[in-house]
């Protein structure tokens, strides 16, 4: 049982935990924070948190597990603004997608404290955003990455671990480069590939024609270019080398497949769409694998 849970960002993310724990009877008072004072009070009228604060010290003051689910850009400024206002036992935990900035801002802010930081990526979300867009059942049957470092202390993973257990989420454990490197691939280049192909199509003279004609796959591969700029910006600059690795090697495979094009090469062509069908099929044989997330 969490006697005092205080949300540092009331919106999707940390309004969904806060609901599914609720709903879970498994904390007894949710404080909420966010700097948007209209961010605050609909959170409060939606029943995600139980008391509005006005600032960071009087989130955390109290609270023996915070939550902290701020875009990447804001991780730094906040652990900063709790760091002499935690408990000696508070735990605390985050969203953020890249794990090696998150962990370097919390031990460079949280002193002591940083052996309580359990650092943490639920795998999930939607393209929307606020707390309007929470919901309690989010979390379920997606995957939570926790990636503890050596001076992590045990207790405080396990605390969270189950934590993320209640909302029905499968928890996992994994070194902070590996999830880095993994998260580059399947969420973060994705998404700089949707924002960049609505963005270049919305740039044409007939986008609107071109646009009405999408069939479903556009829609569904474009659907995470509504996800929120800032959030992802600060993803792009937090994760910047796996992104950019990545980008490469992309950025190869595009030029390879615009020479088989240019030079009528067909049969590099169905090599390539062939391997790539026979992986994505043989991975995703099982629906119960297939994970909307957006983060």
């Amino acid at each position: 049982m969490i006697n005092r849970l205080a949300i540092i960002g009331v919106g999707l993310i940390g309004g969904s935990l806060a609901l599914a724990l609720k709903g879970k009877g498994a904390v007894n008072e949710v404080v909420g924070y966010s700097r948007s004072e209209d961010a605050r009070q609909q959170a409060l009228d939606l029943g995600i948190i139980d008391t509005a604060a006005d600032s960071l010290a009087e989130a955390v003051s109290g609270a023996d597990l915070v939550f902290v689910a701020v875009p990447m850009g804001a991780m730094n400024s906040v652990f900063e603004g709790i760091a002499d206002y935690l408990s000696p036992e508070a735990i605390i935990t985050d969203g953020g997608s890249a794990k090696a900035q998150v962990v370097a801002a919390a031990k460079q802010c949280l002193g002591e404290k940083f052996k309580k930081f359990v650092p943490g990526h639920p795998i999930a979300g939607t393209e929307k955003s606020g707390p309007s867009a929470a919901f309690p059942t989010l979390y379920e049957k997606h995957r939570i990455v926790l990636t503890p470092v050596s001076e992590t202390d045990s207790a405080a993973t396990a605390k969270v671990k189950a934590m993320w257990q209640l909302t029905g989420a499968d928890v996992f454990e994994m070194n902070v480069e590996h999830h880095d490197t993994v998260l580059a691939a399947t969420s973060h280049l994705p998404h700089v590939l949707a924002f960049n192909l609505v963005g270049m199509l919305a740039e044409r003279n007939d986008c609107d024609e071109v646009l009405r004609y999408a069939a479903g796959g556009f829609r569904d591969f474009s659907r995470i270019a509504s996800s929120d700029a800032v959030m992802w910006r600060d993803i792009c600059l937090g994760n910047q080398d796996a992104i950019l690795s990545l980008l490469e090697q992309y950025h190869q495979g595009i030029k390879q497949i615009e020479e088989a094009i240019r030079n009528q090469d067909g049969e590099y062509l169905i090599d390539v769409f062939s391997r790539a069908k026979k992986a994505r099929d043989s991975r995703f044989a099982d629906p119960n694998l297939i994970d909307n997330s957006e983060m």
